[in-house]
């Protein structure tokens, strides 16, 4: 199960996130970043956040430590902002990712990284779908000269739409604009590696640690059980061949199919 913690103090809210993220205090007294269920990006965005953040972690690669946050009401009483109040009010448990203190920004102007290193990053990305590590957003942190992998709430957009997910899940993934394309990513490298320690066991237990809160009410699945096993269906297969479904960024610019 996930790590479960109570905030006990709301520090400050972290606006460059379009969900509005808050840093808070807790009660294993760590710092915690907290996406908040009442947001407007809606649950979904919290399931996504504990798979890619479990899963990543399961393949190891650097993602920080998640969570789940509850959070005591009162916390909002004295937050003069009314957005953020509501989000404190809202109850429930929330997510959250430890806090990495002194972390920067990731530039890859000023950063050498290998093909093999990228290809795991870029590899992993497409396995889930992420749309949102660009170099306009890169969504990487960097912490004593070593890359963490943060914001993962823009993954796995099959799931917005469960009936057409299959079909979804199985179009290219796209990394022509991909923050570490420049590296010239070594995907096929990372798939050899990584696509057989993606099992169903792993899986698995992987969606057995989203909260329950956050599968109930989908339309077309009778409770949380079938969905998690749909989450790890489509994962599982796309383990398989999304190395061979890419488009890639080569010498020159132009997106172009992954070599078979």
């Amino acid at each position: 199960m996930l790590r479960d913690v109570t905030a006990t103090r709301y520090i400050a809210p972290l606006r460059e996130g379009g969900s509005l993220p808050g840093l808070v205090e807790a009660d294993d007294l760590g710092l915690w970043v907290v996406k908040f269920a009442g947001a407007a990006q809606g649950r979904k965005t919290l399931v996504a956040e504990v798979i890619c953040a479990e899963l990543g972690r399961g393949l190891g690669l650097r993602v920080p430590e998640p969570a789940v946050v509850r959070l005591d009401p009162v916390l909002g009483l004295a937050e003069p902002d009314p957005e953020v109040q509501h989000l404190l009010k809202g109850g429930g448990p929330n997510f959250g990712v430890r806090f990495l203190s002194g972390a920067l920004g990731f530039d890859p102007l000023g950063w050498e990284m290998t093909p093999a290193d990228a290809g795991r990053v870029v590899w992993f990305d497409a396995l889930v779908g992420n749309v949102d590590r660009s170099w306009r957003n890169p969504n990487l942190l960097v912490r004593r000269g070593e890359p963490w992998l943060i914001d993962h709430g823009a993954t796995m957009i099959w799931h917005h739409h469960w009936p057409s997910a299959r079909k979804a899940a199985a179009r290219p993934y796209d990394a022509t604009d991909h923050v570490l394309a420049p590296f010239r990513p070594d995907v096929r490298r990372a798939a050899a590696e990584l696509a057989p320690r993606v099992t169903a066991d792993l899986l698995a237990g992987i969606t057995a640690r989203v909260p329950d809160a956050w599968l109930d009410g989908e339309p077309g699945f009778d409770g949380p059980e079938p969905l998690r096993r749909a989450y790890a269906e489509i994962l599982l297969r796309r383990s398989r061949t999304v190395h061979e479904n890419l488009l890639s960024a080569p010498a020159g610019g132009h997106g172009a199919r992954a070599a078979r």
